[in-house]
């Protein structure tokens, strides 16, 4: 090394380290950089003496340079010598543009100034980036000016931002720091302050003739003082050297960025004079003897450059004699050349200095004097536009794109802007794309091009810019911050608006950020927006969102007349200002405010209220209105009524409490303020409720769950009694007295009590009587006792008087059902209202004592103090409560002496917060320690507290207290005091719920009073009742037999029903004989009672339910049950099933056949039917087609249980005489699969499955064997053996099935490798052909092998060939050549010198043969090796653990490399499904060697084995002919490196395929593999439960649809969705109804609740459950009314049923339904629909009525159009386009149909009438004059 520089430090391996992971922290975009080609980083200062050294450090390290693009390391170092010229800065490997993730602090700029606003200014970066300069950044002397000004008012005036810079103006900036974005984002700051700027010169490093930016410091009398920035030196600029600029005519200013020329510079640098001549300075080059290098060099300096190197992507260029630098292509000349050794002049752009890169640009406007930087583009601003048909000019891949626009000006798209952002590149798909849509982004006055977009959410976006919305237009956004004065809502990523703090909601919030949470979606109006300054304003007002009215956004839309939404804006004395839309406002004098005289506005009304108003006047000039308020309501007086009709029946609603009276409330339903009445007995279910509830509410308050429950002219009615709103949105409701029918029940309340009965009201105001007969079970003496007015109850229709339109009701509560969990729900409620009323009371009465009781609750403990003790109990103190009473009844201190001053604890059993008293107990048994409850436990309880519907109870030993109703039964009257409930009595109680959230934590128990001992009998219960009580014996007639009952009428005229299984002892039953035709019609019968079914649902009761009046009496007519002293215990059907054994005979009868699942249903007992599958009915496969004809109705026939439980109940019988498996035996099964490398899966009876092979199908093997077997065949088979999971290995040999009468064996069946000779010819099939030779199938456990060149006398390239000529299951005759049967393998031979059949090759293919000797080439290969040891685990854990019995241990370490047939005695579970290809993998380099995936099975196919070796399909190792007793030899070092390599490619190898997305997965554990990697991926759950499916595994699915539901995340909607529609179509195919609607159900709660409606609605119809499907339609229509796809759903299943008129009744609902905005749309769809399902004629009616009224919808008239052309006749179309033509739509329009109108006759017509279209158009044209003409 020459002269070392004294900073010269020798390179250690921890700097050079570094300094490649300072590279690696901050890559300058692209590709990585390798470490090696770091260049070394100098302190500036040292520059001028690093040069030998910098040399020398970069030859050195380039020596070491990795290999890059293929290059040699050679031929690298000679080209370093080559290099002439001395470069300082090596040129990067490949020129890219400036990326923003590659801009550091300190890094210097050239910029142009954008856009200036009053603190900060927008610079235009190269390369399209964007920064920011702060007014703080500008120079020292204006900061100073700026905080002098802060500080005192009065300081001489400053220059703003916008008088110091100006568009177009280049600046020399520096990268001051990068901010983080709000959005992640980075924002770059920059600075022009002089001292970073120029911070790396000195006073004596300037010269003359260099050019610099500074900043004016001060104005002096003979010229400027300019900040240059560097220290110790005064930069004067003279007056005289001002010329005047262009955009500047006034003096400089303090903070005037100008760029200058040093004229000279005196004093070592102390003193510059300046000059700032433009021409001067734009002429003005840096020279070399300026003294410039690396580390001064400063952007915007003009150079001198030649070029040094042309590539693709732009140029180097060395420049100052040294230097390098590089041109991106977007700063060359596009219209230029350039070549290597060029000369130009250059701009210096951009100098990174820690990484010494200098960017150039050769663009004219930097370069070329007198030229100016464009800050707009000539053509106007394009931003946000989308422009069409672009093409790409050039890809630059570390870069982007160059489109160029059809005008032909050119964009730029940057690299990340090719794709969206979160999907991978493939820019060769871009570029191959002939046409491109952009939108462009913006324009880069830097580069002079517009940067553009090609990402599809991009393009996609509705708004870009503030010029694309409008106002009045409808809008959704996220919050994204709530201020002080309203809330900023984000419409896109750089659209922003604020909604004022009056528009947030229709009323003035007090708490906004209760209602709004950041991230929310929010939908608003545009109330104005200002594209030119960026503002936008929105409104929340839901009552301006929603408006339907005419708009007013400029004062021409408001003429006279026209009304419109508008809102306060102002109130003053003499009427209010109401603003509309974009700032349109008017006013609406005090006269015109109401028709009641306002005498002060503000009282009436308040700022930010919408009002509709309609304009008296208006001049649009003067931009002046005045509005009314008054006439809008006068001119819809007439229309007064209709708004009420808004308001639905059944509807939920919310309602504001306007005035109190003593019957009811006054509301006004929100939103529309609809006048309605809220009866005070509507309040609740339970009447003492009302009251209390009438207090709490108060004048303003909102009141939440209502329902409109009638309507007429007058006034609408609501109610919050939670049982008649359940039963208005349950549909148990009559509209109209004609839906009313006998036997309804209808759940109503008590309207009014007369003498003779009670009057019933209904929704719909419907009102029926309940005769005082009807009202109770016992007798009534006065109507009023049983009673109460507003009380709910649940009716039953008795009676119907038609013509009078009148109808009688029963109350009794032996006659109603009440709806299931009734009186749980009822007390709930209650108990909710009550605690909503002491809530409402403390927040009201603001003392705290009120609300200290509203937090108590039944239950607690209290510590109190005996104030009192009296004989009537004690009263109490208490610190917390001071001024409530506390007391204790006389029982509730029993067992406890007290004595005043005590303190005791106490537990609350009722708190009266009107009142301000609490009941409490110290009995010790309710203080004690709670113990806990189980749910459905049984327990005695005792009534503590009565307070009027509710009652406090104790659980006996439990210290737990809970809640009940005093009424079990909402229509329970007591009408004596005997029977009503009172503290003391004890009750039997069960408990639901043991902690119930609803009810504070307290148990939920279901009651009922304690029986005597003595069980009452059904008849005592209710005298006079028609019932019979258990065990009775009566008399009867036969009334009608069936098959598997008779009915009885017995003598009270009730009905009886005697099952099939009752009629005759058991013993005397036949087979085959129907047991109910032994009794006549007609004759007499004695009967026993032994059960009882409702009549409406024949639901089978439990026998012992004491209180039950059976409308139907089971019957027995059993001659040994009839003694009347033998006491026979009732059975229910869970001990029933109980008693059942598996394997059990058992009689039963026949008793429904279901055809779609071909099962039968087999009743054994009343309350016991168990099912009989297809093939557990059948020994015959003819039978199959109709069973049931062998079964008839009501036979009795003897069957076997094969599966019995309770919970879950299944119940399965075979009537084969078989109930389980048995190897050996033949049953029948059904084909589901037939799979080429397998055979045929079998579905078997009792669930199981089997596989047949392919050898075991036929005792004579055929060609093509699985060719006659199809899909749902049912073949009879032998059960060979079974793997303990039910799958089971299976044989159709003749010889299996039928031993005696089956023909000799010409293909023997092969059981193991000793019944093989060695010489012996079999048969077989192809299994697969590899380059290890052809695999035969020998049996189902035993796989021969052919080497290739024992397959074919015939030499040939590639495995390939063989296998196209061997497909699988071919049929081949091959030759024993030898058996190894330690390892149990074969080899064969297809040589037809061995088998003397032909070659397997045909001779057409001209193949050479193979010469003699050819294979004893192979025989020399025998080494052996043992397994590496991950090859070593995975074959053992691989291999099923009875195979290695078969093998010798020492195969274990040593390896004869073909492990390919061993004899399988089991089938494995994958024979389940086919093997793929890749679930085996193998090694690919070195001897090829199969592993074998977890209990693999060999019989699944070995063609389905591949080793990764490319292409090879084999699937044995290594080719070669295996003597048994080979010893190993020892392997070489080099021998076991190579295993090593190959053990860990195979690895690689199966990794990849595991990862291989195309994969179907086989089995379970691929399925748990994958859903690992990709948990909420839907497919991948849908595939696992298709995999279980196919294997009939229904619950497996089911779970596995469970489990994906837990899995997916909840942000994934769509992907639930699918898990949910799936689980539908499962429960569907596969489930009971009943199943079917709790999926049903659930999915509604966690989905959106509209598509699962619509899927399941899909699921039905295709399905053909149309009455289902139509059920649920109707559904929807109510729940979804405002939803027009519902209605179009709807109808297109009604038309498609063929349901027309239904359809156009649809269509009139669904226009009253929808907003009539949406008229239009639904009756032109319905007119589609008509074409497409219905009636065609009807279509075009409803198409022609819609046109008439909207001749203008031309998107109408070109669908009705289409529509005729393909339903109706040739003459009707004509007819359609001559009207067409002729409406008064635009020209443009009207030649687009003239156009399809002459498509139309070229293609249907004839030369006449293509000409008469021709003529209609020229006189069309003629007609429209030079307009049309143009």
């Amino acid at each position: 090394m020459k002269g070392r520089s004294p900073f010269y430090f020798p390179q250690t391996p921890e700097t050079t380290s570094s300094m490649a992971s300072v590279e690696e922290d901050f890559p300058r975009g692209g590709t990585s950089r390798k470490p090696t080609e770091s260049k070394i980083v100098v302190q500036r200062t040292e520059v001028d003496n690093l040069f030998q050294s910098n040399e020398q450090t970069e030859t050195k390290k380039r020596k070491g340079a990795s290999k890059e693009d293929g290059t040699k390391l050679k031929k690298q170092k000679t080209v370093d010598k080559k290099e002439d010229g001395l470069t300082l800065n090596a040129a990067a490997k490949c020129v890219e543009i400036l990326h923003i993730k590659n801009v550091k602090e300190g890094m210097l700029m050239l910029g142009c100034v954008k856009e200036v606003t009053d603190f900060e200014v927008t610079v235009s970066l190269p390369c399209g980036l964007q920064g920011f300069l702060s007014i703080k950044n500008i120079c020292d002397s204006y900061a100073k000016l700026l905080s002098e000004q802060l500080d005192s008012p009065d300081t001489e005036e400053i220059c703003s931002l916008q008088h110091l810079f100006h568009p177009g103006m280049v600046l020399r900036c520096v990268v001051d720091r990068l901010d983080i974005a709000k959005g992640g984002s980075l924002s770059i700051q920059l600075s022009i302050n002089p001292k970073t700027v120029n911070k790396s010169l000195s006073s004596s490093t300037l010269k003359a003739g260099m050019v610099l930016s500074g900043c004016v410091e001060s104005s002096e009398d003979h010229g400027c003082i300019v900040d240059v920035g560097v220290s110790g030196t005064k930069a004067f600029l003279p007056k005289s050297a001002i010329t005047v600029k262009p955009n500047n005519p006034e003096e400089l200013k303090v903070g005037q960025y100008v760029t200058c020329l040093v004229e000279a510079v005196k004093n070592d640098g102390r003193v510059v004079h300046l000059s700032v001549d433009p021409a001067a300075v734009a002429q003005t080059c840096a020279q070399t003897n300026q003294g410039w290098n690396l580390t001064n060099i400063l952007p915007g300096l003009l150079v001198k450059a030649a070029v040094k190197k042309v590539t693709k992507h732009g140029m180097f260029l060395d420049f100052l004699s040294s230097f390098s630098g590089q041109v991106d292509f977007l700063h060359t000349e596009q219209t230029s050349s350039y070549s290597e050794g060029d000369q130009v002049r250059a701009c210096v752009l951009y100098v990174e200095p820690s990484t010494r890169l200098v960017g150039l640009s050769l663009r004219s406007y930097l370069v070329q004097p007198g030229t100016s930087v464009d800050s707009t583009p000539a053509d106007g601003d394009r931003t946000g536009e989308v422009v069409k048909g672009c093409s790409m000019t050039a890809l630059h891949h570390m870069s982007g794109a160059v489109l160029e626009m059809p005008d032909k000006t050119l964009a730029f798209v940057h690299r990340n802007h090719l794709k969206e952002s979160n999907e991978p590149s493939n820019e060769n798909r871009v570029l191959a794309m002939s046409e491109h849509t952009c939108r462009i982004l913006n324009f880069s006055p830097m580069d002079q091009i517009h940067f553009v977009s090609l990402r599809k959410s991009v393009i996609d976006k509705p708004f870009y810019r503030y010029q694309d919305l409008q106002a009045g237009q409808i809008v959704e956004g996220k919050v994204s911050v709530l201020l002080s004065h309203g809330m900023v809502v984000h419409l896109s990523d750089h659209i922003k608006g604020l909604v004022p703090r009056t528009h947030l909601s229709d009323i003035i919030l007090k708490n906004p950020e209760k209602k709004y949470t950041e991230g929310m979606k929010v939908k608003c109006r545009v109330l104005s927006v200002d594209a030119q300054n960026k503002k936008l304003y929105l409104t929340r007002k839901k009552a301006l969102i929603d408006s339907s009215l005419r708009l007013f956004l400029s004062y021409s839309d408001a003429r006279p007349g026209r009304v419109s939404h508008g809102y306060i804006v102002c109130i003053k004395d003499f009427g209010c200002i109401v603003r509309f839309y974009n700032n349109v406002k008017g006013l609406v004098p005090l006269s015109e405010l109401s028709s009641e005289p306002v005498v002060s506005p503000e009282d009436v009304f308040y700022v930010g209220q919408v009002l509709k108003a309609k304009v008296l006047q208006c001049d649009s000039d003067k931009a002046k209105m005045v509005l009314s308020f008054k006439a809008v309501s006068e001119g819809e007086t007439e229309e007064a009524a209709k708004p009420a009709l808004d308001c639905e029946v059944g509807k939920r609603l919310e309602a504001k409490l306007l005035k109190k009276s003593v019957n009811g409330l006054e509301v006004a339903i929100l939103p529309e303020e609809i006048r309605a009445v809220l009866p005070t007995m509507h309040l609740s279910d339970h009447v003492s409720n009302c009251p209390a509830l009438w207090e709490s509410l108060q004048e303003g308050d909102v009141i939440s769950n209502l329902i409109c429950f009638n309507k007429n002219k007058q006034n609408i009615s609501v109610t919050k009694k939670p049982t008649v709103r359940w039963s208005l949105e349950e549909g148990m409701v009559a509209k109209d007295f004609s839906e009313i029918t006998v036997g309804r029940q209808l759940i109503g309340w008590i309207k009014n009590i007369m003498s003779y009965g009670v009057f019933v009201e209904f929704p719909y105001g419907l009102v029926g009587l309940a005769p005082k007969s009807a009202m109770t079970d016992k007798f009534l003496s006065d109507t009023t006792a049983a009673f109460q007015l507003g009380q709910t109850v649940v009716a039953k229709v008795t009676n119907l008087d038609e013509e009078k339109r009148r109808f009688l009701v029963t109350l009794k509560v032996s006659e109603v059902i009440s709806p299931a969990g009734d009186a749980q729900t009822r007390l709930i409620n209650g108990l909710q209202e009550r605690k909503a009323v002491n809530e409402m009371l403390a927040v009201r009465d603001s003392s705290e004592l009120r609300q200290q009781l509203a937090a108590l609750s039944a239950g607690q403990k209290l510590k109190l103090t005996v104030d009192a003790v009296k004989d009537s109990g004690a009263t109490f103190k208490s610190d917390d409560l001071s001024s409530a009473t506390i007391q204790a009844t006389k029982y509730h201190v029993m067992g406890v002496n007290l004595t005043e001053g005590q303190k005791v604890t106490a537990v609350v059993l009722h708190v009266d917060i009107m009142s301000t008293c609490v009941h409490v107990s110290i009995i010790s048994k309710l203080v004690a320690k709670k113990k806990s409850l189980t749910e459905g436990s049984n327990h005695t309880a005792m009534i503590q507290y009565i307070d009027k519907d509710f009652a406090v109870i104790s659980l006996d030993d439990t210290a737990q207290l809970t809640m009940i109703q005093t009424s079990s039964h909402l229509n329970e009257v007591l009408l004596s005091e005997s029977h009503k409930l009172k503290a003391g009595m004890t009750l039997t109680i069960e408990v639901i719920e043991p902690s119930c959230e609803e009810m504070q934590g307290l148990p939920l128990v279901a009651w009922q009073r304690s029986a005597p001992k003595r069980q009452r009998t059904t008849s005592e219960n209710q005298s006079g009742s028609k019932g019979h009580c258990f065990g009775e014996i009566l008399q009867g007639k036969v009334r009608t037999v069936k098959p598997t009952c008779i009915q009885v009428t017995l003598e009270d005229g009730s009905t009886g029903s005697v099952h099939v299984s009752e009629v005759m002892e058991a013993a005397d039953v036949c087979m085959k004989s129907f047991p109910t035709s032994s009794v006549k019609v007609g004759s007499v019968v004695t009967a026993r009672v032994i059960g009882g079914r409702e009549a409406s649902s024949h639901r089978f009761l439990p026998f012992s339910h004491p209180k039950f009046t059976y409308n139907i009496c089971e019957l027995t007519l059993i001659p040994s049950k009839m003694d009347a002293s033998v006491d026979f215990k009732p059975v229910t059907a869970k001990e029933k099933l109980n008693s059942l054994k598996v394997g059990e005979e058992i009689t039963g009868f026949v008793s429904k056949f279901h055809p779609d699942r071909k099962s039968l249903d087999i009743t054994t007992d009343p309350c016991v039917t168990g099912t009989v599958e297809l093939l557990a009915m059948i020994t015959d496969p003819k039978d199959a087609g109709h069973p049931e004809k062998l079964y008839k109705l009501g036979q009795a026939v003897r069957v076997k249980v094969v599966e019995v439980s309770v919970k879950p109940h299944r119940f399965v019988l075979s009537l084969t005489g078989v109930y389980k498996l048995e190897e050996g035996s033949t049953t029948l099964g059904t084909v589901t699969k037939i799979l080429p490398q397998v055979g045929l899966h079998v579905k078997l009876p009792f669930g199981g499955v089997g596989t047949v092979s392919v050898t075991d199908l036929a005792d004579a093997y055929k060609p093509n064997p699985l060719d006659t077997y199809s899909k749902d065949q049912l073949v009879r088979c032998s059960l060979l053996g079974n793997n303990n999971n039910n799958k089971w290995q299976l044989s159709l040999r003749p010889s299996r099935l039928n031993p005696q009468q089956a023909k000799p064996v010409k293909d023997l069946e092969v059981e193991s490798v000793a019944q093989l000779k060695v010489g012996q010819m079999i048969r077989g099939y192809v299994k697969s052909v590899g380059e290890q030779g052809v695999f035969i199938r020998l049996s189902r456990s035993i796989t021969g092998r052919a080497q290739l060149q024992k397959s074919t006398k015939y030499l040939f390239g590639k495995h390939k060939v063989l296998s196209e000529h061997l497909p699988p299951n071919m049929l081949l005759t091959t030759k024993i050549l030898s058996i190894n049967r330690e390892e149990e393998l074969v080899d064969l031979s297809l040589l037809p010198a061995d088998t003397g059949k032909p070659d397997v090759l045909p001779e057409s293919l001209g193949l050479p043969l193979r010469p003699a000797g050819e294979e004893k080439k192979h025989d020399t290969k025998k080494k052996k090796r043992p397994l590496s040891d991950s090859e070593q685990k995975q074959a053992e854990s691989q291999i099923p653990k009875k195979k290695k019995k078969t093998r010798k241990s020492k195969t274990d370490d040593s390896d004869s490399g073909v492990e390919v047939y061993f004899r399988e005695e089991e089938e494995e579970k994958e024979d389940e499904e086919p093997h793929s290809a890749k679930q085996v993998s193998s090694s690919s380099a070195g001897p090829s060697r199969l592993q074998v995936a977890a209990g693999f099975s060999w019989d699944v196919g070995l063609s389905s084995l591949k080793p990764a070796s490319a292409a090879q399909e084999g699937d044995s190792s290594d080719g070669e002919d295996h003597d048994g007793g080979t010893k190993p030899q020892k392997k070489s070092r080099h021998e076991l490196e190579q295993e090593k390599k190959v053990a860990e490619k195979a690895l690689v190898q199966r990794e990849a395929e595991l990862m291989d997305p195309s994969l179907r997965p086989e089995d379970a554990a691929a399925f748990e593999r994958l859903l690992l990697a990709s948990p909420n991926s839907s497919l991948l759950w849908l595939q696992f439960m298709a995999h279980h499916l196919q294997a009939t595994q229904i619950e497996q699915a089911r779970a596995v649809a469970e489990r994906a539901l837990k899995t997916i995340s909840f942000r994934e909607e769509q992907e639930k969705l699918n898990v949910w529609v799936a689980l539908l179509n499962l429960e569907n195919m596969y489930g009971t109804e009943e199943s079917l609607k709790k999926v049903f159900e659930r999915a509604v709660q966690f989905c959106e609740p509209m598509p699962v409606y619509q899927q399941l609605a899909d699921i039905y119809a295709k399905s053909d459950k149309t009455k289902e499907a139509e059920g649920l339609y109707k559904m929807m229509v109510k729940r979804f009314r405002q939803n027009k796809a519902v209605w179009l759903s709807y109808g297109t299943f009604l038309l498609q049923q063929g349901q027309s008129d239904a359809a156009s009744g649809l269509l009139q609902r669904a226009l009253k339904s929808l907003p009539p905005k949406e008229s239009v749309d639904v009756i032109a769809k319905f007119a589609q629909l008509e074409f497409r399902y219905g009636d065609a004629e009807k279509g075009r009616s409803m198409f022609d009525k819609v046109l008439t009224s909207y001749p203008k919808r031309t998107d109408l008239w070109s669908v009705f159009i289409d529509l005729l052309v393909k339903h109706g006749a040739q003459k009707d179309v004509r007819a359609l386009f001559d009207r067409v033509i002729h409406l008064s739509v635009s020209v443009k329009k009207i030649k687009f149909f003239f156009k399809r109108y002459l498509e139309y006759e070229k293609k249907h017509g004839t030369p006449q009438s293509i000409q008469s279209v021709k003529e209609k158009a020229v006189e069309f044209v003629e007609a429209k004059g030079t307009e049309a003409a143009n």
